[in-house]
């Protein structure tokens, strides 16, 4: 039976919501209602679902229609995200409530625990520019491009910073192909940093 998993997508979102929302809660006491918010909010959206989906290799199970399939589907945040509220849905209805948060959180937890140490840290586009200000290296500035049908927009993007091109990025819009060029700059700055910095004094090359 090919039944469409908007259902179970409906279902799974909420599983989801309240599986992390408890464990934030419970895990972390001392941050308020704001910071609870932002945390929930770094691990329960489409592009963090999108990675996990990958992670788990979803793309290769779903039946997609040909057009979508020829399109790239496979590989669309959007549909990955879905998929994967979907699954989880799917577990909640098999299993129970204890099943769905022992599955939710075994594949959310590094993600809750890597956001919770690192606030903010899909922001990469303000973790460059605050970089390449302590570096006095200007601001990053984006060379954006765009190509495909409206329906299946596909978006380039290339950090330049000083002049320079220092990272690059795609995805489905134009903040995430910022967001993922951003990131490969920020990478790409630190690196060159780290080479260019003198070798340390070590005092176990012989002298006393």
């Amino acid at each position: 039976m090919n039944e469409p998993n908007e259902r179970l997508e409906f279902l799974g979102d909420s599983v989801l919501g309240l599986v992390v929302t408890d464990h934030i809660y419970q895990s972390y006491p001392d941050l308020p209602e704001g910071q609870l918010a932002k945390l929930r909010a770094s691990v329960v959206n489409t592009a963090t679902l999108a990675e996990l989906g990958r992670a788990m290799d979803v793309g290769p199970l779903l039946r997609l229609g040909k057009g979508e399939d020829q399109s790239g589907g496979r590989e669309k945040e959007s549909i990955l995200a879905d998929a994967l509220e979907a699954l989880f849905g799917a577990v909640y209805v098999d299993g129970g409530w204890l099943e769905a948060q022992r599955v939710v959180l075994h594949h959310t937890l590094p993600a809750i625990i890597e956001a919770a140490e690192q606030p903010g840290r899909k922001d990469y586009k303000t973790q460059l520019q605050e970089l390449t200000a302590r570096l006095a290296l200007g601001t990053p500035v984006y060379q954006i491009d765009g190509s495909g049908p409206d329906h299946d927009k596909r978006f380039t993007a290339v950090t330049i910073i000083d002049g320079i091109p220092r990272g690059h990025g795609a995805g489905t819009s134009k903040k995430r192909a910022e967001q993922v060029a951003a990131r490969s700059a920020y990478t790409a700055v630190l690196t060159s940093v780290a080479n260019e910095m003198p070798a340390s004094e070590d005092r176990t090359d012989g002298q006393t």
